[in-house]
C-alpha cells in the first residue's frame, strides 16, 4: 500500500469535471512497481453549497480552483482504511472540514488524521452516508438523489477497470478490480466481506432504487448502463 502523504503531493490525474448536477469527479493514478492503479475522487454539493469530498486526491491548483468555486469544503470522507493517502493533506489545507470514516475503519484512519464522526449529519435529505452491510463496518457508500436521478457512490466493494493491459492489467484482473464487467474484487471478498448474505441484501436493496442512474466506483469506469441489473449480478456472484 502507498504510504499516506504528509503534505500536499500531486500525483497524475485528469480534470475535475461535472458528471451530474451537483457532482464533480476526477480520475488519477497511483504508481505501482509494475504499472499504475486508477483511482477516483468524487465531490458532492449539498443544498446549502457545502461540499462533500469522497476519497480525496491532492489536485493541481487549476483543479483546486474549480473545486473552491463549486462550494465550501465541509466533509472529508475516508471511505475505508485503504483510502487514507491524501486525507491528512486535505485536512491541513481545509482544517474546518469534518473527517468522516466508517466505524470499523476509524482506528486505521486515525493513524493518519483524526476522525470526527462515523454518522455525519449533512443537513440534506437527498444525500445519505451508508456503512455497507457485511463488511465489518469498514466500507462506506454515499447515495445522492437529484431530479435527474440517483447516483450511488461506492468505494472498493465494486471494481470496474476496463482498460487495464500489460502485467499491471493482469495483476488487477487477478485481484478482481479489472475485467470485462463490474465485479466484487477477490481481495475485497477475502479481506473485507465477512457476511456475504448481508452484503448481497445490501446490493439488492440498492438495485430496487428505481431512480438509480449511475454507480461511481473508486477504481474504474462509471456504471451507467442498467446499474440496477449490475447490482443484481453482483449480488448473484455472492451466492
Amino acid at each position: 500500500m502507498t504510504k499516506p502523504a504528509q503534505h500536499w503531493k500531486v500525483r497524475p490525474h485528469g480534470e475535475l469535471s461535472a458528471i451530474d448536477d451537483g457532482i464533480l469527479t476526477v480520475v488519477g493514478a497511483i504508481r505501482m512497481p509494475l504499472g499504475s492503479f486508477p483511482r477516483r475522487m468524487t465531490v458532492v454539493r449539498l443544498r446549502d453549497s457545502r461540499l462533500i469530498v469522497w476519497s480525496a486526491m491532492a489536485l493541481r491548483e487549476t483543479e483546486m480552483a474549480k473545486f473552491e468555486a463549486f462550494g465550501r469544503p465541509a466533509f472529508l470522507i475516508v471511505p475505508n482504511d485503504h483510502h487514507r493517502l491524501d486525507a491528512k493533506a486535505w485536512k491541513e489545507r481545509y482544517p474546518q472540514m469534518q473527517v468522516v470514516a466508517p466505524e470499523g475503519a476509524r482506528a486505521k484512519v486515525e493513524e493518519v488524521v483524526p476522525v470526527d464522526t462515523s454518522a455525519p449529519d449533512f443537513g440534506d435529505p437527498n444525500v445519505q452516508f451508508v456503512t455497507v452491510a457485511g463488511m465489518h463496518d469498514r466500507e462506506a457508500a454515499l447515495i445522492v438523489h437529484a431530479s435527474s436521478g440517483t447516483t450511488l457512490v461506492l468505494n472498493d466493494v465494486v471494481g470496474n477497470i476496463r482498460n487495464a493491459s500489460g502485467i499491471s492489467g493482469w495483476l488487477l484482473g487477478l485481484a478482481g478490480f479489472a475485467g470485462t464487467s463490474a465485479r466484487i474484487p477477490r481481495v475485497v471478498k477475502l479481506n473485507l466481506v465477512y457476511d456475504a448474505n448481508a452484503l448481497r441484501d445490501q446490493l439488492l436493496q440498492w438495485a430496487d432504487v428505481q431512480s438509480l442512474k449511475r454507480i461511481l466506483v473508486s477504481h474504474g469506469e462509471p456504471i451507467e448502463t442498467n446499474p440496477q441489473q449490475t447490482l443484481r449480478d453482483l449480488a448473484g456472484s455472492l451466492a
